[in-house]
């Protein structure tokens, strides 16, 4: 399909995966693997309380400097607390007063966000947002729109009832 032999495209996979393999970060056995998960995990947490406050300035403590959000299927990719804090200060103020489920995507946190309905009748589906991590601060949100496929595979609710 590519024009390429199998052995091309088996050697391309061989370095791609020697790749991989040499970027990924070295534990140092399973403690330091759940001394990460529990950070990772309140992390998690404070991240899903400051998006439903709406507290950006908690947000910009939690997201390392260079952190990235981005918005597939759109075009829009942010990189940098400036460029965050404005979309979340501009185009996306109607995601104040969000609810966000906790789930897990790919042995990544992630949380279906719910945006409050206007007639003030609950909460409807958003978007799947998927928190990546680097040195023990948030460096990625990928917020995915498509929650009509991706909710019911993580088991999230059609829509949330006011509390």
């Amino acid at each position: 399909m590519h024009g390429s032999t199998v052995a091309s495209a088996n050697s391309s996979l061989q370095r791609a995966r020697a790749t991989v393999a040499d970027r990924r970060p070295v534990a140092d056995g399973p403690a330091a693997r759940s001394s990460d998960d529990g950070v990772r995990r309140v992390l998690a947490e404070r991240y899903a309380t400051a998006f439903s406050r709406h507290d950006v300035e908690e947000l910009n403590m939690l997201l390392h400097v260079d952190a990235t959000l981005c918005l597939p299927p759109y075009a829009k990719w942010m990189r940098g607390l400036p460029d965050i804090h404005a979309w979340l200060t501009g185009p996306a103020i109607g995601c104040r007063g969000s609810r966000l489920v906790p789930t897990v995507a790919n042995g990544s946190p992630a949380f279906g966000q719910y945006r409050p309905r206007p007639d003030g009748a609950g909460y409807v589906p958003w978007a799947l947002q998927v928190v990546e991590f680097r040195d023990d601060l948030i460096s990625g949100i990928t917020a995915y729109r498509d929650t009509d496929r991706l909710f019911p595979r993580f088991c999230l609710p059609d829509h949330l009832a006011m509390e």
